[in-house]
């Protein structure tokens, strides 16, 4: 079998299927298993339809890391539903039946043996962006997060499964795709990204620029450094309205790009990702199965895995 390694962007996923499985799918004590029932069924059909020899779940030890907000204090902040005190993190806005589902999510993984990796002060994002990077096989990354496409490379056989439209609907992210939606290379997306802004992470962007203008400029510059040489040398011949633009927004641009990369080189230790052909503890898998209501979902991801 020709060896292929999946990344799930796991909240992407469990949050998908907290608002995309109805609430009434509860355990057998009332309490809502939607979003974990939900993401077994996203994984049994990911695996059932790709068949990766190798899958990790990569988790968020830090939804937004300080070292990223003291870079753009804007990054995120929509999302925070109270800044708490600089010594502890600040609390992201989950609904309360989801936030109790995400530990019994932990277990059934960790009871199935599939690897769950995190890396403290750091993003999913970036997890899978250091996984993906010299992998030594195909990629596929699960994600509704367009910030991923900056990981798409054809030469080294990394797509996206793209899921904003669902997970049976997903969208499979080549060069090709990214071109054609962007006009831009995925090694170029960071730099798109950061001059278009994204307000689902609070980026700015720079005032003014848009999409078609992002793409007009990285298409004649090449990159972001090569856009800031031509605004602040007069001689570029860069056209006056984006020049003003660009120089308005250098103390922007000077941070963002650290801010929208995805880290690639994180110490990760040796996780042994692996897909399991049988459950790590079969015993603790048919407890929780039992004590959640887990019923045909934790039987069709048994069967995934077998194959």
């Amino acid at each position: 079998m020709t060896e292929r390694l999946m990344l799930l962007d796991t909240a992407s996923l469990y949050f998908r299927a907290y608002f995309g499985v109805p609430d009434s799918v509860r355990a057998p004590d009332g309490t809502p298993v939607n979003a974990v029932r939900g993401l077994l069924d996203f994984i049994s059909r990911l695996v059932e339809d790709y068949r990766p020899t190798h899958l990790a779940c990569c988790w968020d030890n830090d939804w937004r890391p300080q070292w990223r907000v003291d870079l753009i204090p804007t990054y995120k902040a929509h999302r925070v539903v109270e800044v708490t005190p600089a010594e502890r993190p600040d609390v992201e806005e989950v609904p309360d039946s989801l936030e109790t589902q995400v530990p019994v999510i932990a277990e059934v993984l960790a009871a199935i043996g599939i690897a769950v990796v995190g890396a403290d002060h750091h993003e999913a994002d970036d997890v899978i962006g250091t996984l993906a990077t010299g992998a030594g096989m195909p990629v596929d990354i699960v994600t509704g997060d367009r910030d991923l496409f900056q990981l798409v490379s054809d030469v080294d056989e990394v797509r996206v499964l793209y899921t904003a439209r669902g997970v049976g609907r997903h969208e499979r992210v080549t060069d090709e795709v990214v071109v054609g939606k962007y006009g831009v290379l995925p090694s170029q997306y960071a730099d798109f990204a950061t001059l278009r802004g994204d307000s689902s992470d609070g980026l700015p962007g720079v005032a003014g620029v848009g999409e078609k203008t992002a793409a007009s400029l990285l298409l004649k510059y090449g990159d972001l450094r090569g856009i800031i040489d031509a605004a602040t040398d007069h001689a570029s011949g860069m056209a006056p309205g984006p020049r003003s633009k660009v120089t308005a927004a250098l103390a922007y641009l000077e941070v963002a790009p650290k801010v929208v990369a995805v880290v690639r080189d994180l110490d990760l230790g040796s996780p042994d990702l692996t897909l399991p052909r049988a459950p790590a503890d079969p015993d603790a898998l048919a407890r929780l199965t039992e004590r959640w209501g887990l019923g045909s979902s934790a039987t069709r991801v048994l069967h995934a895995l077998v194959g």
